[in-house]
């Protein structure tokens, strides 16, 4: 019971925030929620063996993932913040206003990756896997990677879209999440 409680107090926020890209499937926050709700049912089911056997490969491993998610997240949100530029010139209603970047960063995390952000969700998504992995979280854990994969796709649309050919030369350059790998 308290597993639910904390899914459904977690989900307001996040349907809350993406209310407006709820219902259309072009929008990379369409894809975007449901992979932050795996997160949440991830964080539910195992909140309560985030501490047990700290030594354990597992757990190990779990706070390795965690970490490398925060790094990214700031890395990219400083840059974004920084470097982006947003303007209102991007007329997608669905993309709030840090997401409409009207510069291309191609400095820090993403001279090496397109999406930090995203990348951090996949490592959060695996991390809180790890604290207390099972086959039925695995398969939540791969439904998570899966949205935030088609979102990084959708989002790669749009920015074809407002950068055009720039943005298909950086994505030549630079590797989807993982430096050098992936």
């Amino acid at each position: 019971m308290e597993s639910l409680i904390i899914f459904v107090v977690l989900s307001v926020p996040v349907i809350i925030v993406s209310w407006r890209t709820l219902f259309n499937l072009k929008s990379h926050g369409f894809y975007r929620f449901f992979g932050w709700e795996c997160i949440i049912l991830l964080f539910a089911v195992n909140y309560k063996t985030w501490f047990e056997n700290p030594l354990s490969l597992h757990q190990i491993f779990s706070w390795i993932f965690l970490c490398l998610s925060a790094y990214l997240v700031v890395a990219g949100a400083i840059l974004l913040n920084r470097a982006g530029k947003s303007t209102n010139n991007r007329k997608d209603e669905s993309l709030y206003q840090f997401e409409k970047t009207s510069e291309l960063i191609e400095t820090g995390i993403f001279k090496y990756i397109r999406h930090p952000l995203y990348s951090s969700l996949i490592f959060l998504t695996w991390g809180i896997f790890l604290k207390n992995p099972n086959y039925h979280l695995l398969f939540v854990s791969l439904i998570s990677t899966a949205f935030l994969y088609l979102t990084a796709r959708c989002d790669e649309r749009e920015c074809i879209e407002f950068f055009g050919n720039e943005y298909v030369e950086y994505m030549k350059r630079t590797k989807l999440f993982i430096p050098f790998l992936l």
